[in-house]
Parts: structure tokens; sequence; C-alpha cells
């Protein structure tokens, strides 16, 4: 991994952070480009690596007539943002320090026919997913597996940082890791996506679009 980063007067917190992830997945720092000064104003790390498998699932392979599937449960992080948010001692592990699939993904990657992490929330991921894929996908919001109150069920599938893996089987088959089976693919519809069987034709407010503010409002991640 190579870093480039602005140190500024106190960063022990971060270096230590980022020796701790290092050591637990066995990355060297090999280098990079660090200075001290004000205020970090940027932070680059660039992983560099072999695929496990090849060609390395993408989200474009996807094709009418699979299955659509998520690892885990969504939900933990947004739970674990809002304790720190409101200061009410809630567990925020989740948020802190999400684990990351890789042994999923990699039991994986020779099987699924398209594969993306949940990063900026089930619904978005899952549209991009059909876009890349020139497919529809249908998705029943009751099946998706989530720890939140049943009341805030449609925030876990927009908020995102769960770092779950959402993929697709070919018809019959079956993932060596656990997972949830959660919708399909059909053919290209007018949408890319449906919800409980209602086409969602604007992809506006279903997750993290990386513009600052998230869709449905300012939650302060930004």
């Amino acid at each position: 991994m190579l870093l480039g980063y602005v140190l500024g007067d106190d960063e022990q917190g971060f270096l230590d952070g980022l020796g701790e992830v290092l050591d637990r997945y066995r990355v060297p720092l090999l280098g990079g480009d660090t200075v001290s000064g004000g205020p970090p104003q940027a932070l680059g790390l660039t992983a560099i690596g072999r695929a496990t498998h090849r060609p390395v699932p993408s989200r474009s392979g996807a094709r009418p007539g699979d299955a659509l599937w998520v690892t885990g449960t969504l939900g933990a992080a947004m739970l674990g943002f809002e304790a720190l948010r409101d200061g009410s001692g809630g567990d925020a592990r989740a948020y802190l320090r999400p684990t990351p699939r890789l042994a999923e993904g990699q039991a994986l990657a020779p099987l699924v026919s398209a594969m993306t992490d949940v990063s900026d929330g089930l619904l978005l991921d899952a549209w991009r997913l059909a876009e890349a894929s020139g497919i529809s996908l249908a998705i029943e919001s009751s099946a998706v597996p989530i720890v939140t109150p049943e009341a805030r069920r449609l925030d876990a599938l927009r908020w995102g940082d769960d770092y779950e893996l959402l993929f697709t089987l070919p018809a019959g088959a079956q993932p060596p890791v656990a997972a949830t089976r959660i919708g399909g693919a059909e053919p290209r519809g007018f949408v890319p996506l449906f919800l409980d069987g209602e086409p969602i034709a604007n992809r506006e407010g279903l997750g993290w679009e990386h513009r600052g503010l998230r869709d449905q409002g300012d939650d302060g991640r930004s």
C-alpha cells in the first residue's frame, strides 16, 4: 500500500488505526508521500494486489433468471453512526470498524455472474448493478435481513456503509457462504429496479451519491 497524506499536529489516532488495519490484513506500507502541515487536506491510499480469480467479478454480468443475494445483515452501520451522533452510548463498532467480506468474496468469485459491495445503500448499489448488466432487478424488501427496527427497514436499505456483498447467481445455484436471497434478475424493463413489485423510476434518494450530502438530506457525514 502507498500513502499520500498531509499530517496535522495530532495524528496519532490515525497512525494507530492505519497500523492496526495493515497488521490485521498483513499489508506492508511501501511508501508514498507524507508531509507535515496544517489540517489534512487530502488522504490517498493506493492498494496494490493480485486477483484471486479471473475474470474478476464485476457489476456487468447479471443475466435474466439469475437470483439476487446479499451476505450478512444491513443497518448496523446506520445505527452505529446515529449512536455516535446522538451520544446515546449505543454500539458503534459496525460504523467505526467495518469488516470487509474478503473470504466470502474469494469464495464467491468463481461462481457469481455479477457482484458489488453495499457501500452506498442496497437500493442504489442494486440500481448500479442492474444498469451495468442491462437487466432489471426485482427486490422483495421483506426478504432483506436487517438489524434495525422494522419501521426503519427502508432506511436500512438506503443507508449503506455495511460493506456486505450483493451478488447474482444462476438460477438454482447456492452460494458457498451464508447469504440471503432477496430477489432476482429479469429482462430489462422500463426501469432498472423494482421494489416489492413497484417500479423505481429515479435513483434519487436510493443512497449515497458522493456529492457531499445524502439525497434525503444532510446526515452529518459530509
